[in-house]
């Protein structure tokens, strides 16, 4: 019997390692739960921040990750429309058991916490 291909519109859970529900991938885009559109996911899976940062590639079970040695890529300098927001879950299943990453991988949830906030949300406030 042939599998179905996932349904884009279904929500996918974003995690880092502990299991901490971040973010959820809906069709191409990744909503943060505070329902803003903070990145995009592109043909070859890999995660690109709205304002064109690549971040890392989306694993089969919900991570981003990198290898280590990777560098940077450039800014990318198109994306495709945002959406509106769609409905997104008021909460997430329980986090499926991960694999281990390996030394040369890297969680980017996990090792950069602060990736998809924004610069208002991370510096203090003057005062």
């Amino acid at each position: 019997m042939a599998r179905k291909p996932p349904d884009p519109n279904r929500p996918q859970f974003i995690r880092n390692t502990y299991g901490d529900w971040l973010a959820t991938l809906i069709d191409r885009f990744i909503w943060d739960l505070r329902r803003t559109c903070v990145a995009w996911v592109d043909e070859d899976g890999e995660v690109w921040k709205i304002d064109g940062e690549w971040i890392g590639t989306l694993s089969p079970d919900g991570r981003i990750v990198r290898r280590r040695s990777d560098r940077h890529r450039p800014f990318r300098q198109s994306m495709p429309p945002i959406p509106p927001i769609p409905d997104l879950p008021g909460r997430a299943p329980l986090p499926p058991a991960f694999r281990e990453l390996t030394f040369s991988e890297v969680d980017v949830l996990e090792e950069y916490p602060d990736i998809f906030k924004r610069i208002s949300d991370v510096r203090p406030d003057m005062e």
